[in-house]
């Protein structure tokens, strides 16, 4: 017996560069195959009534960057089953009385880890080498310079900072390179992990002290906020690599950058306490720092592959089967919140 095509809404607002990237036209004949699609027919995000009044009658909901935060009341008289973000945290998206009302989430939180594991590990060869520096004296006219020497990431020393998804995907890449790790978590990593893949769990402390590269992936919560700062940047040696793809928020950015102008080290940063980076802000004057905007991941080729796996799972939920991109309650509470 064939089951009927599950309702499904897209929240995403009509016309936006989001809709564009996450379900292109091939995209949106893949889901019309396996569901009876509507989309959002307004050019912004919904509001809460908007919300309710579009859901409720629909078996899913898929949202996007920026939408309103759904709460239990919301969803209480709605027939949806699933919630599913074309994003990665769903920290501030949904709250405990939604999960409690029995709707399970979907997000595309693995699928973009991989992609922001893969923007970390370039952005320490990118460092460690100088790439940006020797591209900026070719294209100026020189060529070798003294003084521009470059080094690898064979057999460097690598610190971990926070213990999710995205650092176990840096951590299994890193594998190739010879690395030796070692990781900060206010968790115990799970023994067989450490074990596997070589790794010592150590305070920030000792990250800061003995590693070359040191990566920032932890999730930006009130714990972690602020919770880098001059007296970590004071421990890094001379010619370290400092790299943040987590969130601005977790670094004092004021201290990181007074640090930064002593020149005993170099940062590769790819998120700011403020984003746009204000036009004014000295990091981007510093010779030593390499600026990305906010673009570790995922890469532009990644959005509809994200976007078709979540729909898979959708199909996976109707037939009963476990879902690998859900997101549980317990897990939800522990990502990062929008800023």
């Amino acid at each position: 017996m064939v089951k009927e095509k599950m309702k499904l809404f897209v929240s995403i607002p009509k016309g936006s560069a989001t809709l564009r990237r996450f379900v292109p036209e091939e995209v949106r004949e893949y889901l019309n195959e396996r569901f009876e699609v509507e989309y959002s027919p307004i050019e912004r995000q919904l509001t809460r009534e908007e919300f309710i009044q579009f859901t409720k009658d629909k078996d899913a909901v898929m949202t996007g960057w920026g939408s309103i935060s759904i709460d239990g009341e919301m969803v209480r008289s709605s027939a949806l089953k699933l919630i599913v973000h074309t994003g990665g945290s769903v920290g501030s998206l949904v709250g405990r009385e939604v999960y409690e009302q029995g709707i399970r989430v979907l997000s595309g939180n693995e699928l973009y880890a991989d992609s922001v594991a893969e923007g970390a590990v370039t952005y320490m060869l990118m460092a460690l080498r100088k790439i940006p520096d020797y591209l900026c004296e070719v294209r100026n006219g020189g060529w070798r310079v003294n003084g521009i020497e470059s080094e690898g990431l064979l057999e460097q020393s690598v610190g971990i900072i926070g213990m999710g998804t995205i650092s176990k995907k840096v951590i299994k890449l890193l594998q190739a390179f010879r690395t030796t790790i070692k990781v900060y978590s206010s968790y115990q990593i799970d023994k067989e992990f450490l074990d596997t893949y070589h790794l010592k769990q150590v305070s920030l402390e000792e990250i800061f002290s003995t590693c070359k590269v040191v990566s920032l992936h932890s999730s930006l919560n009130e714990r972690t906020r602020g919770m880098i700062g001059k007296e970590y940047f004071e421990r890094l040696q001379e010619g370290a690599v400092f790299i943040n793809t987590a969130r601005g928020q977790i670094v004092r950015e004021d201290e990181l950058i007074e640090a930064l102008k002593e020149n005993r080290f170099r940062a590769v940063l790819d998120v700011y306490c403020q984003e746009p980076l204000a036009q004014d802000s000295e990091l981007r004057t510093l010779k030593n720092v390499y600026c990305m905007p906010h673009k570790g991941g995922p890469t532009a080729d990644r959005c509809p592959a994200i976007t078709k796996a979540l729909a898979d799972n959708m199909c996976k939920f109707q037939r009963g089967e476990a879902m690998e991109l859900e997101i549980r309650g317990e897990y939800a509470t522990r990502m990062t919140k929008w800023n």
